[in-house]
This record gives C-alpha cells, sequence and structure tokens, in this order.
C-alpha cells in the first residue's frame, strides 16, 4: 500500500510540474516562440542547408507544451519547454533535453528508475494537435496537446486510496 501510495504522488506530483511548465507563459510579445500558433513540422521537412536555425525553431516551437496520452492502456505525459523534457509514464519519471541528432530531433532522457524504455526518442511528426514519438525500446506514444493550464480531460483517474493514515505535522 505504501508503493502503490508513493507511485501515485510521484505521479500526481509530475503532472502537476508537467502542466505547471505549459502554464509558465511570456506576455511579453518578443519573447513569444509562437507555440500557440498551429505549427505543422516534420523533422527532415522545411529546406536544405540554407534553411539553419529556422528548421530547427519551427520544430522547436510546435514540440513546446505538454503532451498526453495511453499507451498500452497506461497514461503517458510528456513536457517540453524551451528544450527541456519531462516525462511521467507508468511508474516512470524521466528528464533531459532535445537534441539535435545529424538534423533530427530526439528527446534524450535519464529515467529516476533507471528504466531504458524512453530513454531516446525519435519524432515521428508534431504539429499543433498531435505528437507521435518512438522511442529506442521499442514504444510508440501517440500525445495529443494539452491546453495550457488545464488538466487533460479524458485520462483515467487515479485509484482510490481508501482512508489514509493522518501525516504528522513537521
Amino acid at each position: 500500500m505504501t508503493r502503490s501510495l508513493r507511485t501515485g504522488a510521484v505521479a500526481v506530483a509530475a503532472l502537476a510540474a508537467s502542466i505547471a511548465l505549459t502554464a509558465c507563459g511570456s506576455d511579453d510579445p518578443k519573447k513569444d516562440s509562437g507555440a500557440d500558433t498551429p505549427a505543422s513540422a516534420t523533422p527532415g521537412a522545411g529546406g536544405g542547408e540554407d534553411s539553419g536555425e529556422s528548421a530547427g525553431s519551427a520544430v522547436d516551437a510546435a514540440l513546446e507544451g505538454t503532451w498526453v496520452g495511453l499507451t498500452d492502456g497506461k497514461n503517458v505525459t510528456v513536457s517540453i519547454a524551451s528544450r527541456k523534457v519531462a516525462l511521467v509514464a507508468d511508474q516512470s519519471v524521466c528528464q533531459g533535453d532535445v537534441k539535435d541528432m545529424g538534423g533530427e530531433p530526439m528527446l534524450a532522457l535519464k529515467c529516476t528508475d533507471g528504466g531504458t524504455d524512453r530513454t531516446m526518442g525519435a519524432i515521428d511528426s508534431v504539429d499543433g494537435s498531435k505528437l507521435v514519438v518512438s522511442w529506442d525500446g521499442g514504444t510508440k506514444d501517440t500525445l495529443a496537446k494539452a491546453e495550457a493550464g488545464k488538466l487533460p480531460s479524458g485520462m483515467p483517474s487515479l485509484p482510490d486510496l481508501g482512508d489514509l493514515p493522518e501525516v504528522p505535522a513537521p
């Protein structure tokens, strides 16, 4: 019971942190990355060598935000802000960066539990509402963009924890 309580608490804390990341925006138009505009970016698209930073910037802007979904019946949440990535999937909590691997964006993560299922992910596609990531561990996540500052809908709720003992005050 204690293990499931801890796992649930970690998952809730990670989800809250990932949602908070997407709520952290700027009202300064000079700092707006354009993440709210529907961008359509597919890795490898967007020009040749002359496109330089612009192709990467379009993909970065399309990746920004919190993405949620179910893979094999289990919640998956990926939050991306300023090329930093946080992931909560099943009982794993992972963090890392969006890396440029030969012109292709990849999600490079390290999981706190030592898991390796979702440590290197290729972006199959991303647009304003859907992100598809294929992980080296064989898993493929299809995620929907969560609305900034709001909890995602359609996700299963936490199981009933029953009567929990009081937590002593510090």
